[in-house]
């Protein structure tokens, strides 16, 4: 992948790849919206920001607004950061906006696209549009702190994280303790094998409210793991 010197070519060069060739998407959730079936949302919120919350792919809501993360599950995970960081630093907001909290996290998705039916895209897919995702973490995002949704976000670190780390300690619940160095490639290192970026990933279950086993835990999960990272532990 050319390596892009701006956001905005980043955002351009994953269209690129998009139309290159065929994948599956949700055109009628697109068209509906009026947006650009193969525009990327690659991300919403601020790349200053020192957390990053990763999610999935984009659902009907997500499409309909432009930004990752504001259905069901993603209004959750932004008023749960309005939340710990106002208690953190002393300035909670009555009442708390969803919106406020691009000014405190990036949100962003293993794939910019909407799969048909909310099905999982395949590997396939996602390795299309890995180096996209990629960059934006390791060459635009200031921030290390990362919190995952769900298993496919969590696995998607998977080839950055220490050799067998995933394999002995990723398959249990405790992984919702735990944190997982992994490290990046920095495309703009021109694409030196001894350039990376060290992130730590914190994983949670997904806030679907079709999660039943979680959904009830998830905002004090949520609570905890960004207590930890905004306030530094």
């Amino acid at each position: 992948m050319a390596w892009a010197q701006t956001i905005e070519e980043l955002v351009d060069l994953a269209e690129a790849e998009a139309r290159r060739e065929p994948f599956p998407i949700d055109s009628p959730v697109y068209e509906r919206a009026e947006r650009d079936p193969l525009r990327p949302v690659l991300y919403g919120g601020s790349l200053a920001a020192p957390v990053c919350v990763l999610a999935r792919d984009l659902g009907r809501d997500e499409v309909k607004a432009g930004q990752p993360l504001i259905g069901a599950g993603g209004r959750l995970v932004r008023l749960g950061v309005v939340k710990a960081w106002g208690e953190v630093h002393g300035s909670t907001d009555e009442p708390p906006r969803p919106d406020d909290a691009l000014r405190h996290a990036l949100l962003s998705n293993t794939v910019p696209f909407k799969p048909p039916g909310n099905k999982a895209y395949a590997e396939s897919v996602r390795e299309r549009f890995r180096p996209f995702v990629v960059s934006l973490l390791a060459d635009f995002w200031e921030g290390t702190e990362i919190l995952t949704l769900g298993t496919e976000a969590f696995r998607w670190f998977e080839p950055y994280a220490e050799e067998g780390r995933f394999a002995d300690e990723a398959k249990t619940d405790a992984r919702f303790e735990m944190v997982f160095p992994c490290r990046l490639p920095l495309e703009g290192a021109g694409g030196e094998a001894s350039a990376f970026k060290t992130v730590r990933v914190r994983p949670l279950p997904h806030p679907s409210p079709l999660n039943r086993r979680w959904r009830a835990q998830f905002p004090e999960m949520l609570d905890r793991r960004l207590k930890e990272v905004i306030g530094g532990g």
